[in-house]
C-alpha cells in the first residue's frame, strides 16, 4: 500500500465561533487525488498540521484521533479489497469503496440481503416462497465464493467487474461442478440484484457486459401419450400409490401445479352458463388469475374423492416431497424409465393433452396461467406424434392438387445415360 496515502487537514474557512473546525481528508493514489469530509470536528487549538492529528491526551483529542484512525483502517481495507478484484484503481474508486463500507449502503452482500428481505414481504401476495428460498440459496453461494476466493465478507459495488463475474462462474462451474442450468439460475439471481442497483445509481458500469449464459439443451419433461396411458391403465395394490397416481393424472388433464391443487376448494369449481364446469383460481407462484375448463376425467376424480379431505379442501393431498417419492414407485411399476415428478404432469398437459391435439400455443399459455409465450414454450414441445398428425392432415389437404407429369420411356432413358 505504499502508493496509497491518506492525509487529514482542517477546513479553516468554516471555523465556528467557539474555535471548532471540520476535518477534511485527502486520498492520494498514484497520480489521482480526491477529497472527502471526515465528518469529524476538532478545536483548532488541538490540531497539529504536520501530523494531521489532534495533540495532547485530553478526552477530545483521543476521541478525534480514534475516529481518524478508524477512517484510515476503512480506507486501507477498501483499497485492499479493490486491489484483489481490479488492476485499475483510482483515488475516487477507493473513496467510493470506503464510503460504501462505512455506510453499509453500497456493498454487494448488504444490498442482496435487503433485496431478499423486501422480496419476502411480497411472498403470498405476488411472489412465491419457493422463489424467495432460491434467492437465499444463491446469496449463500455468493458469500462462500467471496470468502474462499478473496477472503472478504463483502465488497463495494465498485469492485464488481467482468473478472469478478468470470471468477464466480468458474467457481460454480469447475470447483462446485454444478449443472449448467443451476449455474444460470444462480448467476441470473445475482444479475437481477445488480440490475436493480444499476437502476438506483449504485453501479456505474454493468459487470455482466460480455458475459454469456451457457444453457444446457432443453430436454422434454413430458410423458409420451403411451407412457400416460400406462400409468392410467395400471392397477396398484396400495391405496396411497393409487391416490397419488390419480392426483398426477388430474394435473395431466388440467395443468394445475401441485401447490395450486393443494389449495383448491369446492368454491373454485363453478359451472358456466353453457353447462361446462370450470376451475378458477389465482396461481400461488405468481398471483396470476387462471381459468381451466374441466374435462370428464378430472370431474370423475373430483367426484371420486369428494368429502375425503375434510374441511374445504378438494383433495386430501400430502407434501410434494412424499408425493414424488410415491410417483417413483408408480414409474417403476409401469416400467417407465424417467424420473417421474409431479411437475411433469404440467408439462404433459401442455405437450400431450393440449398442444398435440391441436390446441393453439396461445390458448395453452392461458390455461397454464403464463404471462408470456416464452415460458409456455419451455413446457410445450412439438413431439413426433404431433408432427405425424399434422403431416397426415397436410397430406389430405394437398391430395389432388399437385401431380408429377411423367416423361416417356425413351426420354427418361436418354436423360439417365
Amino acid at each position: 500500500m505504499e502508493n496509497l496515502k491518506v492525509k487529514f487537514y482542517l477546513k479553516k474557512n468554516e471555523e465556528k465561533a467557539d474555535g471548532i473546525v471540520p476535518i477534511l481528508g485527502r486520498i492520494r493514489f498514484g497520480e489521482s487525488m480526491v477529497q472527502f469530509n471526515a465528518k469529524v470536528n476538532v478545536p483548532v487549538s488541538l490540531w497539529d498540521t504536520k501530523s494531521g492529528r489532534a495533540i495532547g491526551k485530553s478526552k477530545t483529542a483521543s476521541s478525534v484521533n480514534l475516529s481518524l484512525d478508524k477512517i484510515c483502517i476503512q480506507i486501507n481495507s477498501a483499497y485492499k479489497e479493490l486491489s484483489v478484484l481490479s488492476n485499475s484503481i483510482t483515488a475516487m474508486d477507493v473513496k467510493n469503496a470506503f464510503q460504501g463500507i462505512a455506510t453499509s449502503q453500497e456493498t454487494l452482500i448488504k444490498y442482496y440481503e435487503r433485496h431478499n428481505e423486501n422480496f419476502y414481504l411480497h411472498v403470498g401476495i405476488d411472489r412465491a416462497k419457493r422463489t424467495y428460498k432460491r434467492y437465499c440459496t444463491s446469496l449463500a453461494h455468493l458469500r462462500r465464493f467471496m470468502r474462499k476466493k478473496y477472503n472478504v465478507s463483502d465488497v463495494p459495488f465498485q469492485s464488481l467487474t467482468p473478472s469478478f463475474i468470470a471468477d464466480y462462474d468458474f467457481y460454480l462451474r469447475v470447483e462446485l461442478r454444478f449443472a449448467l442450468n443451476t449455474i444460470v439460475s444462480i448467476i441470473k439471481d445475482l444479475r437481477k440484484v445488480v440490475r436493480i442497483a444499476i437502476n438506483n445509481g449504485l453501479v456505474r458500469h454493468d459487470p455482466f457486459i460480455g458475459y454469456k449464459y451457457i444453457i444446457a439443451e432443453s430436454v422434454p419433461r413430458s410423458l409420451t401419450s403411451k407412457e400416460l396411458k400406462k400409468i392410467m391403465n395400471r392397477k396398484f395394490t396400495h391405496q396411497n400409490i393409487t391416490f397419488n397416481r390419480d392426483m398426477f393424472v388430474f394435473s395431466c388433464f388440467t395443468g394445475i401445479s401441485f401447490c395450486d391443487m393443494r389449495n383448491l376448494t369446492q368454491r373454485n369449481i363453478q359451472e358456466a352458463d353453457d353447462g361446462i364446469m370450470w376451475v378458477h383460481f389465482n396461481r400461488q407462484k405468481t398471483g396470476t388469475s387462471c381459468h381451466v375448463p374441466l374435462m370428464d376425467l378430472p370431474l370423475q376424480l373430483i367426484e371420486k374423492y369428494r368429502d375425503t379431505a375434510g374441511g374445504e379442501k378438494l383433495f386430501p393431498m400430502i407434501t410434494n416431497g412424499k408425493t414424488n417419492i410415491l410417483l417413483k414407485k408408480v414409474a417403476s411399476q409401469c416400467n417407465i424409465n424417467k424420473r417421474l415428478t409431479f411437475h411433469m404432469a404440467r408439462h404433459t398437459y401442455a405437450t400431450v393433452v393440449t398442444l398435440s391435439q391441436g390446441v393453439p400455443l396461445e390458448t395453452v399459455s392461458k390455461l397454464l396461467g403464463h404471462t408470456n409465450l416464452k415460458t409456455t414454450r419451455i413446457y410445450a414441445f412439438v413431439n413426433n406424434d404431433k408432427i405425424a398428425e399434422d403431416m397426415k392432415k397436410l397430406e389430405k389437404r394437398l391430395a389432388g392438387r399437385y401431380q408429377l407429369v411423367e416423361n416417356n420411356d425413351t426420354c427418361t432413358s436418354s436423360y439417365i445415360q
